[in-house]
């Protein structure tokens, strides 16, 4: 069973930067496809960005192309997701979650339901 632990959340402005790391451990790292969602109150659960083993690729959400990048640190079994230019309607509960199926493509990845393990979340809060 892998354990994800988010943090990085607060309270910021429009235009301002924000880093959330989310630690996995309980598997090897290497084997984890990870990702990020955010939900926002009254909203569906929504994707954010994912990055498959190895780093060999990452997708993102329509919303949020251009701005946040995602990356991983095998060795220190670290997922990060960097949040540039940030919008009010990036206001949300950010969630990392980890499987450890192999790479099936960019639909496949970015559903929710196809990720078995999930952190807490960190509130991220933009105010202009």
């Amino acid at each position: 069973q892998a354990q994800l632990v988010e943090s990085g959340g607060g309270w910021v402005q429009t235009g301002d930067s924000l880093r959330l790391p989310c630690a996995v451990s309980g598997r090897p790292f290497e084997s984890v496809a990870a990702a990020w969602f955010r939900q926002a109150p009254g909203k569906e659960r929504e994707f954010v960005a994912a990055i498959m083993q190895h780093a060999v690729i990452s997708y993102y959400g329509d919303s949020v192309k251009g701005r946040f990048t995602i990356a991983r640190d095998d060795a220190k079994a670290t997922v990060y997701l960097q949040m540039d230019d940030l919008r009010l309607e990036d206001t949300a509960v950010y969630l990392c979650a980890g499987a450890t199926w192999a790479w099936s493509g960019e639909a496949y990845s970015s559903k929710a339901k196809n990720y078995a393990h999930w952190g807490q979340g960190t509130q991220v809060t933009v105010s202009s």
